[in-house]
């Protein structure tokens, strides 16, 4: 099965400075690719390769089957594209500014009236086709933008930042929105709002000063967001010498009031062996908590080192 996108051993230089070093990944179809970096690490410059907008220095881009390069207007044909701004004109109708899109993109005549009520009715714009853009809401403006970019079919939608500026009902609705088009094609979210991957995307992938540092599943991000510690409470003083004899236990935090922040091996949980202890020993055992470290740490946490540059 042909990937919707494959990007190989990309590069981009401007001048001395390497903004994408040897970047590599694939898009299928039915996957939501949470795309995340802080500024300056090459997001930006890899989504305008593989958009077409900018020519890589090194390397090759393929938008369901074909080559970037070598056939563009192909290869674009098969790209949705909806930017931070959203590019619609106020001063249009919904359907006036779809219609006008769906020939840009060069639809058969016959088919535009279709395509325009196909791209509505999933975008649930189907009561607003007569009322000027100008005039709708942030969300429903949201809304038509991404309702440009499926107009054709394309295998692929590029998404930059769609809920930016949104109340949390409005963002509740395009993240839904999301996930539906998610069903049938691939696509590409870049967003700087975390928990967004975590809610709507099926795999997520860091860029950092041009390198993917972090390039997984959502369950394998979930699953290292696993801390290698357990918060434990209890009634009266545990006896720490029993609680370090415990297999897979290194180091105990004591945080006063009988609490405890206990630190254990990444291959072992201990939780089961500490409550036994504290019940048998009669501690009074309260709370055992395993901590969880949040997205935002795990990000900060892969960012904050510079990668260094592989040998050539």
């Amino acid at each position: 099965m042909t990937s919707l996108i494959q990007v190989d051993q990309l590069y981009r230089f401007y001048g001395d400075h390497c903004a994408v070093n040897n970047v590599s990944f694939t898009l299928e179809r039915g996957e939501i690719l949470g795309f995340l970096g802080p500024n300056g690490a090459g997001k930006s410059t890899t989504m305008q390769m593989i958009c077409g907008n900018l020519a890589p220095t090194a390397g090759q881009i393929s938008i369901n089957g074909i080559d970037i390069l070598d056939q563009p207007k192909e290869a674009k044909r098969e790209l949705g594209y909806l930017p931070e701004v959203p590019p619609v004109y106020r001063e249009l109708t919904t359907d006036e500014f779809l219609v006008y899109c769906a020939r840009l993109h060069r639809l058969p005549p016959g088919m535009v009236a279709k395509a325009v009520d196909n791209a509505k009715e999933r975008c649930g714009l189907t009561e607003v086709g007569k009322r000027l853009i100008g005039n709708l809401s942030k969300g429903y403006q949201q809304r038509v933008g991404i309702a440009q970019a499926i107009l054709h079919t394309p295998a692929v939608i590029i998404l930059d930042e769609p809920t930016v500026g949104l109340d949390p009902i409005q963002i509740r609705e395009i993240r839904e929105l999301i996930r539906e088009l998610g069903k049938e094609h691939g696509i590409i979210l870049s967003t700087h709002i975390l928990p967004e991957i975590q809610e709507v995307c099926t795999r997520v992938q860091i860029i950092h000063q041009g390198q993917l540092v972090l390039n997984d599943s959502i369950e394998g991000l979930e699953r290292s967001m696993c801390a290698l510690s357990v918060l434990l409470r209890t009634q009266g003083t545990p006896d720490l010498v029993r609680l370090y004899n415990i297999k897979g236990i290194h180091s105990i935090d004591q945080l006063g009031d009988n609490r405890y922040r206990i630190f254990h091996d990444k291959d072992s949980s201990p939780a089961c062996a500490i409550a036994e202890t504290a019940v048998s020993a009669g501690w009074g055992l309260l709370e055992l908590i395993p901590e969880k470290r949040s997205m935002e740490q795990i990000f900060i946490e892969i960012t904050k080192h510079s990668p260094q540059p592989e040998e050539e």
